[in-house]
């Protein structure tokens, strides 16, 4: 079992407060939007295995280099037939203070079609217009620590088109008479390409009406008029109009399946991802929007985002059900004076403190720190408070 030191991704949409106030440090003033747990290229957690130690004693190493020297050992043998010799999932903080891009993303068979597609057309792995970095898919989950919200899913095409209709905006209205159009699929695409295609000059002067009138109502559309305040003229406002706007209290959880559009407005969350860089981008960026590329990946279907509220097991043990198997995340909310209880497993895992001081075995565990266990390994949760336990369904 290792303790983890994890890396704090710098982004400009994240807080400068929340992460460290989790951790008890000082703020550094520079925002501190995503801190890494496992072993993604990009910022692969760090561990000190004593066990391992060299003349000179224990070196700091990467967790990826832990588990490439010996992965079935690290994964063991049903994780590393099943997914390869990788930790197929990253666990992450994720503290937003301003809103993230809206996106989406692909499904494992486009992943694997547009990853070949583009490895053959010879674009590089760090163009700016490429697509797919790896042939993965990449389902999400995030758990809220404070209130979050979001947007996730298509909503009803008829109620779109009655929050629209309220902003009595001239140039919104053929975007209420196609929403009014079936089959509702249909109707989705048509506004999603009409938006995302318009001039840019035509669509900066909508949103620039749109975002006044949602400043004036309020209500229903002020979460629009703040994606307009920090993406002035973006396309993305309108195409987020489209989505189910999502509020989390602490506890309840959102899936991000294949193909569904979703970003994050704010809040501090566990998420946990499959190990996986592929995005297609709706708007609200700077960064590439491939139209085409993406009206492929979108599922244009109308559904209800899905909170998911957890059931406690007789162990404690509550589960977020997905339909995945790349991760697993379930959390325990012990009291003081809980039970042990054996988290011993044979696939690897993440434990994360969020609150209090749990231990497993005899490392204890406070707010923001993890530890990561080999499969096999015997494991023990002890002491108050509340963990998060990330493994895999092998």
């Amino acid at each position: 079992m290792d303790r983890l030191s994890n890396t704090v991704r710098p982004y400009a949409w994240g807080s400068s407060t929340a992460i460290p106030e989790l951790l008890g440090v000082a703020p550094t003033g520079e925002p501190q939007a995503e801190m890494w747990m496992g072993a993604h290229p990009g910022a692969p957690s760090r561990v000190t295995r004593a066990t391992d130690a060299g003349p000179a004693g224990p070196a700091e190493q990467p967790l990826s280099a832990l588990i490439e020297a010996d992965p079935e050992r690290e994964l063991g043998p049903a994780t590393v037939a099943k997914f390869g010799p990788h930790l197929p999932f990253l666990l992450k903080i994720l503290a937003a203070a301003a809103p993230l891009s809206l996106q989406v993303h692909p499904d494992l068979a486009q992943a694997q079609e547009g990853y070949a597609a583009e490895e053959r057309a010879g674009i590089p792995i760090d163009a700016p217009h490429r697509n797919y970095k790896d042939p993965n898919h990449k389902p999400e989950l995030i758990c809220a620590l404070t209130p979050f919200e979001g947007f996730c899913g298509f909503r009803a095409p008829d109620r779109t088109a009655e929050l629209l209709a309220a902003l009595d905006v001239d140039s919104l209205k053929p975007y209420v008479d196609l929403l009014h159009a079936h089959p509702e699929d249909a109707a989705l695409r048509e506004v999603l390409t009409a938006v995302l295609s318009a001039d840019p000059a035509d669509m900066a002067a909508t949103v620039t009406e749109t975002a006044a009138a949602c400043d004036r109502l309020g209500g229903a559309h002020a979460p629009y008029a703040v994606l307009a305040h920090h993406f002035p003229g973006d396309p993305g406002v309108l195409a987020a109009m489209l989505l189910n706007h999502v509020r989390l209290q602490p506890g309840e959880a959102l899936y991000l399946g294949a193909g569904v559009p979703h970003a994050y407005l704010g809040g501090l969350g566990v998420e946990i991802m499959a190990n996986s860089d592929n995005v297609l981008r709706c708007g609200l960026t700077p960064k590439h929007v491939d139209v085409p590329e993406l009206l492929r990946v979108v599922r244009f279907e109308a559904s209800d985002p899905g909170v998911l509220r957890p059931e406690a097991s007789p162990s404690g043990e509550e589960v977020y059900e997905t339909p995945v198997d790349e991760f697993r995340l379930s959390r325990y909310v012990r009291p003081e004076g809980a039970t042990p209880v054996d988290i011993t497993a044979p696939t690897p895992q993440i434990v994360l403190a969020t609150s209090g001081a749990p231990q497993t075995n005899d490392l204890t565990l406070t707010p923001g720190r993890s530890v990561f266990i080999p499969a096999g390994e015997k494991a023990e949760l002890s002491g108050k408070g509340t963990a998060f336990r990330a493994t895999v369904v092998a």
